[in-house]
């Protein structure tokens, strides 16, 4: 494996990280506030019912904001494992192959777990 990466590329990788989780969290407790607040408007203040489609769209907007729900959780998932992988001390090198990734690739995606060529050869074999 590489040298490490420096102690101020690490402090700068570990507060993106955890500015971006931050954000996040906000994000998702944003949305559960939102659903949250559907949930008591079943009907409106005249007393009619909503109307059919009415409910689908809110049906549709609740499970379309779950699914975001979801896709945060799991970056944040990866978050927290790159900062695991920062306290180890292993943080910038690809799981599979060991070499570094590049500081390009992780300013972009700082939860990076795999090198470009890595991460291709995954995502061909999976069909993405």
């Amino acid at each position: 494996m590489p040298d490490k990466m420096d102690e101020k590329k690490l402090d700068f990788y570990k507060k993106l990280l955890l500015k971006i989780k931050g954000q996040i969290q906000g994000d998702i407790r944003s949305m559960s506030d939102e659903n949250e607040g559907e949930q008591g408007d079943k009907g409106d203040v005249s007393g009619h019912a909503l109307h059919m489609a009415d409910v689908a769209t809110d049906m549709y907007d609740r499970e379309f904001n779950l699914s975001l729900a979801s896709n945060d959780r799991e970056v944040i998932s990866r978050i927290d494992d790159a900062l695991a992988r920062i306290d180890k001390g292993v943080y910038g090198f690809c799981l599979k192959s060991g070499k570094r990734i590049p500081d390009q690739r992780l300013k972009a995606i700082p939860y990076a777990e795999y090198c470009l060529e890595v991460q291709e050869e995954m995502d061909r074999k999976l069909g993405k």
